[in-house]
């Protein structure tokens, strides 16, 4: 039996669960003898491409037989610069590998172990690189609503937490704003969130928005990053100033119909990118090779 030949630069779900099929041969990567000599550089049949577009990249992609993405504006960019036809390029969003719960009992649990009130609504932020991902935008957004029925809870490690003491000095938030560092198991956050903000300005599909949709958050974050081909207009930020986000979000916290409708359109959206779908999505492209 032949063997489909794959190469990617970061390896995901998608990848480690391909890496099982006894179809699939992962090309390793040459040597410093083999880039020193003339022998002829082997090309993976299937490349799974993220991130910049560089030369290596690019000849990855010309000599592949498919190409897979995990969005459409890599797709996009592709198709721009590289002379390759666009059916050689495939999208598979990222997957998602999470254990769902029923929200309202974490974020009971969740308030009490913090002794905070559980009847506001939480809208939550974290990132690796809060400053990066947007967090004085964030503050800005939550200065600018008229809505009470809120708290407010950031997450991230240590060093990131301690940073943003300083910046947080600078507002007037009292108890309505809650840090948490090194949280051991971030899951429970998401669960306990009813809307999850994220106003960066990264080119790299910012996979909280997709998790936070899996579990049922109402979701709003930048029009430049690719996670914002999964969600509506409304959900959309022009950019991480956009002065109607706040609006957007009171307008969410007084309606309560309103936010549970996006809660569950966000995780029905979410869910068909759940592993096994993104799988069968895969082999269904390598069915066709």
């Amino acid at each position: 039996m032949n063997k489909i030949s794959i190469n990617y630069k970061i390896k995901t779900n998608l990848i480690k669960e391909l890496e099982k099929d006894e179809r699939i041969k992962v090309l390793e990567k040459p040597s410093l003898l083999k880039k020193l000599t003339f022998l002829k550089k082997e090309y993976a049949d299937v490349y799974f491409h993220l991130g910049l577009l560089d030369d290596s990249s690019i000849l990855n992609i010309e000599n592949a037989k498919i190409t897979i993405v995990n969005c459409k504006k890599l797709k996009s960019e592709i198709l721009e610069k590289v002379g390759v036809s666009k059916e050689k390029i495939k999208v598979i969003y990222p997957s998602i590998k999470l254990n769902y719960q029923k929200p309202k009992k974490i974020k009971e649990e969740l308030c009490k172990k913090f002794d905070i009130d559980s009847t506001p609504k939480i809208i939550y932020f974290t990132a690796k690189n809060l400053k990066a991902s947007g967090v004085k935008e964030f503050f800005d957004i939550i200065v600018s609503m008229n809505s009470m029925n809120k708290q407010v809870i950031i997450s991230s490690d240590k060093n990131q937490i301690t940073s943003l003491k300083f910046l947080i000095s600078k507002y007037n938030f009292g108890d309505e704003v809650l840090l948490l560092e090194d949280y051991k198991n971030e899951n429970e956050l998401f669960l306990a969130t009813d809307i999850f903000m994220l106003p960066t300005n990264s080119k790299s599909f910012a996979t909280n928005i997709l998790k936070a949709m899996y579990f049922k958050c109402a979701v709003l974050t930048t029009a430049s990053n690719p996670a914002s081909e999964l969600i509506d207009v409304f959900a959309t930020m022009e950019n991480p100033e956009d002065p109607s986000t706040a609006f957007k979000v009171d307008a969410l916290l007084s309606r309560e119909e309103d936010l549970k409708t996006i809660q569950k359109a966000n995780r029905k959206i979410a869910k068909k990118y759940e592993l096994a779908k993104n799988i069968n999505k895969l082999n269904t492209i390598l069915d066709n090779i």
